[in-house]
């Protein structure tokens, strides 16, 4: 078997440009997972008892780790997709809450915050590339399974 058939018979997602896709999105999705737990106690000091925005940060945080394991073990399209929706969803609240006062929802807490600060910044930037690249490995994938013939 020669080199160039030995390429085309390596799964997608095992190729070294695969693999490093699969680092960056799982390292966007962990400085979002760490920056969320790191600010969650002071934010739930709002609502101690209730759902509170650190009781959502540590929500975000635990689907942010899981992913980007999921990422990591399969780069597939699910596990892209999945890693668009958490840091897409993260990168749209973030804005959101920090251009427009959207008053409580329900259970849901009133998160607006005019103001930004380095680990906000520093997790909406990794949202925002994780999103993005998350849905380029979503886009590979599927380019990688037409070329295959499925």
């Amino acid at each position: 078997m020669s080199t160039r058939e030995a390429a085309r018979r390596k799964p997608m997602n095992r190729r070294p440009k695969d693999i490093l896709l699969r680092l960056l999105v799982a390292a966007a999705l962990v400085i979002d997972a760490v920056v969320h737990f790191d600010l969650a106690a002071g934010y739930q000091l709002g609502a101690p008892g209730g759902i509170g925005e650190g009781n959502l940060f540590r929500l975000e945080a635990a689907a942010a780790i899981l992913v980007g394991l999921y990422v990591l073990v399969r780069g597939s399209r699910p596990a892209y997709a999945a890693a668009v929706v958490i840091a897409g969803s993260a990168f749209v609240a973030v804005l959101l809450y920090r251009y427009v006062d959207i008053p409580a929802i329900g259970p849901i807490p009133s998160m607006y915050e005019p103001v930004w600060f380095f680990e906000k910044s520093l997790s909406a930037v990794a949202e925002g590339l994780g999103a993005v690249l998350a849905a380029v490995g979503y886009v590979r994938q599927r380019g990688g399974a037409r070329r295959r013939g499925r």
